[in-house]
């Protein structure tokens, strides 16, 4: 039974520049350089294994607009690829795609010039071995599926979206399920999707990817050789101790601070039919991040309790750091930023992020009860309670709460 070495990784993300300075020599942000590395073991891992596919699932950049530049970047990478004769392919994910119906994706360039051993997934669709380079395998591709183009393809309008979320999971399953009676029952068959899947962890990302996931249920992937999954940055087994592997490999280096305790990893993938093991491969040289918090309860001492939340300076070098300190209002003028600054000078960025409390609470008139008031309202409270002095940023934030609570509301 002839064994394929699939290399399966998701959610590069390289221009999530979000944090730092930018590198004298290339002009590039430093952070992006991280990530560039992370893609550069990744994509050397594939060369020097000669491994027979490589899956990437989804998200290349931030959105679908990336500049030139981080194109460039993300192009050389695949090229090498190519030029290697290693198939490719390249799932589209959400922030690859543009909500605008006929727009191009961020990675279209490659299937427009046809790039050798390359090749783009942009809908759904089941691939057999003549579509494959001849590989011994079958793949079913699902990339991201907005909800303009989903409508689009079930012929429905905007009066019925609340009927494309009670099918969607019962027209997926059936389209898989008639691709499955397709497939050469000797080969292996691999999903691929852009997707969330029930039962899996999300991680800090998940805050913001509001609206519409598609959510494909685990108990599709029951007559399959191996899942290759992106959207998820958390990595992950959803089928864990099971086949076949259901896989979220996680983004290639950490985004956020919700990321501070993961690691970062690229899956290579034994499979067979009937049976798949999969290596998870630790990438290495990846950006710590460092989140820490802390209550001051009292004015003694204020600056040595600050320092001892965090670790040593040595144990900092190159960190990015976030320090979250709540504390009493009138503790405010002993926190010294300045010296907080100098004790983390050796980081590569550092964040405090204050959180004065209030004792004094506001009170509803004698004529009003929170039952009568409007969740905006209520949010109104709220941030009186903070005591906020910055008009323009409630505003900001009234106008986002404003548009959730709408966006809900549609969905009822």
């Amino acid at each position: 039974m002839q064994l394929m070495r699939i290399l399966h990784f998701a959610d590069a993300h390289i221009d999530m520049a979000n944090y730092g300075r930018h590198d004298p020599e290339t002009g590039l942000p430093l952070r992006v350089l991280d990530f560039l590395k992370s893609l550069d073991a990744i994509i050397d891992a594939a060369v020097n294994e000669k491994v027979d596919l490589v899956i990437f699932a989804g998200d290349a950049y931030k959105d679908r607009s990336p500049a030139p530049t981080f194109q460039r970047e993300w192009g050389r990478r695949i090229i090498r690829l190519s030029q290697a004769k290693i198939p490719t392919l390249l799932l589209v994910g959400n922030h690859d795609l543009s909500p605008a119906l006929g727009r191009a994706h961020a990675i279209q360039e490659f299937d427009t010039l046809q790039v050798p051993y390359v090749k783009v997934l942009s809908k759904p669709e089941l691939l057999k071995p003549v579509d494959l380079w001849d590989l011994p395998l079958q793949i079913i591709t699902m990339p991201w599926i907005a909800r303009s183009g989903l409508m689009a393809s079930m012929d429905m309008d905007a009066s019925e979206t609340g009927e494309v979320f009670s099918n969607i999971e019962g027209r997926i399953s059936g389209l898989v399920e008639g691709w499955l009676n397709e497939v050469d029952p000797n080969l292996p068959t691999v999903l691929t999707a852009h997707a969330s899947v029930q039962g899996a962890t999300f991680g800090s990302e998940r805050m913001v990817m509001l609206g519409s996931d598609l959510v494909l249920p685990v108990s599709l992937v029951k007559d399959l050789d191996y899942v290759a999954l992106g959207h998820i940055h958390k990595p992950q087994d959803v089928n864990q101790d099971a086949q076949p592997p259901v896989i979220y490999p996680g983004s290639i280096e950490r985004v956020d601070f919700g990321e501070a305790a993961e690691d970062r990893f690229f899956v290579v993938a034994n499979v067979t039919k009937g049976h798949t093991t999969v290596e998870w491969r630790k990438l290495t040289g990846v950006r710590p991040f460092v989140d820490r918090r802390t209550t001051l309860t009292s004015a003694e001492h204020v600056m040595e309790n600050l320092k001892a939340a965090l670790p040593q300076p040595k144990n900092m070098e190159g960190a990015i750091v976030r320090l979250v300190v709540e504390y009493p209002r009138q503790l405010d003028s002993l926190i010294d930023e300045a010296e907080l600054h100098k004790y983390t000078e050796n980081t590569f960025e550092f964040h405090l992020v204050k959180r004065p409390q209030m004792d004094a609470r506001i009170r509803l008139p004698a004529d009003q009860t929170v039952s009568s008031l409007t969740p905006l309202d209520l949010l109104d409270q709220y941030w009186k309670t903070l005591h906020y002095e910055d008009t323009g940023e409630v505003e900001t934030l009234r106008k986002l709460a404003r548009e959730i609570i709408e966006e809900d509301n549609k969905s009822l």
